[in-house]
């Protein structure tokens, strides 16, 4: 079996394990948040693994699955949101050149920089979930009836805690701006974890290109991060459609951020004999006061920037003619 044939069958398994995996539980609870994290796994490993080929493949597969099962519509929505961005970021993160042309060593092979697959993973959730909310008509009209609910149970539970028009009217209004912000972040959050998963199971089945990045050391935003965040955030105080968008930029790229100030910890706390201690009272303040540590965490990250290359042993990556990803492919 050529490469170009065993990609093409592991794009169609991953796009049917993705598929299966966004339309099991049917309805919107915990369990199908956690699903439709997974659904990106298969996408990542077989873009990771094999090919471009195999991840345009399952991206297509699953796109295709959804759309005969639920709808067109719904199948791209979560194709915008869930099976392109990953498919890219695992083109992204086969991409490598000969480190000299960087100013590197002779003999090695620089990475595409963790730090740019961050910005592109941010810059995809915004974009991802811009379309969305464009898709859905996303405003006050949607939240409402959500709150609605929430507030009519916490009635049943307690009638002394009926809240009047004018409070819920502001709450309504509160949580349509917040509500894309959190969505966005929490959304980057998983699919950097997904992705990091995806090239642990690549590198341990022995199909992995990319080298193992040394998270805590690498994983910093770069300056150009740092400008869109502040832009977003800016652009979040205006009112109307405006400052939803801002709002979504800017919670996806607070994520990004975030993510970077735990990683410092864990690069600072390398080798410390108190670093267990740390790292567990650090997650279990997360767990129990969320979101005020990740605040903290949020504002190390801004104050950090970095961009550097994964390096390794010239050689280029498993050969797969029908792949762009190999030692030619040149990062930014």
């Amino acid at each position: 079996m050529n490469s170009r044939t065993q990609s093409l069958l592991v794009g169609l398994v991953g796009g049917v394990a993705s598929a299966l995996l966004i339309m099991g539980p049917g309805n919107l609870s915990p369990l199908s948040v956690l699903l439709s994290a997974c659904a990106v796994l298969p996408i990542l490993i077989a873009g990771l693994g094999w090919s471009n080929f195999a991840g345009a493949v399952s991206v297509i597969t699953g796109t295709v699955i959804i759309a005969a099962v639920i709808s067109p519509l719904g199948a791209l929505m979560v194709a915008v949101t869930t099976l392109l961005p990953a498919a890219w970021i695992a083109h992204l993160s086969n991409l490598a050149r000969p480190a000299e042309e960087i100013g590197g060593p002779q003999g090695k092979l620089a990475w595409y920089p963790l730090s740019d697959i961050m910005l592109h993973i941010c810059g995809l959730v915004s974009l991802s979930l811009i379309i969305l909310g464009y898709a859905v008509g996303y405003g006050e009209e949607l939240v409402r009836p959500v709150l609605d609910d929430v507030f009519t149970i916490l009635a049943e539970q307690n009638p002394q805690s009926q809240l009047d028009a004018e409070v819920t009217a502001e709450m309504v209004t509160f949580m349509t701006r917040v509500l894309p912000a959190l969505q966005s972040a929490m959304w980057v959050i998983i699919l950097f974890t997904t992705w990091y998963l995806a090239c642990g199971i690549v590198r341990v089945s022995g199909r992995g290109k990319r080298p193992a990045d040394f998270i805590p050391a690498a994983l910093r935003m770069s300056r150009l991060a740092l400008l869109i965040f502040g832009a977003g955030l800016a652009l979040s105080f205006i009112g109307g459609t405006a400052g939803l968008i801002g709002s979504a930029i800017s919670g996806a790229f607070a994520g990004g951020f975030m993510l970077a100030g735990l990683a410092m910890l864990h690069h600072r706390t390398v080798g410390r004999a108190w670093r267990f201690v740390a790292l567990w009272f650090s997650y279990m303040a997360i767990f129990i006061l969320f979101p005020l540590p990740l605040i903290v965490f949020l504002f190390a990250g801004l104050f950090d920037t970095a961009r550097t290359a994964p390096l390794s042993t010239s050689g280029n990556p498993p050969d797969d003619p029908g792949d762009s990803s190999n030692s030619n492919n040149q990062t930014n």
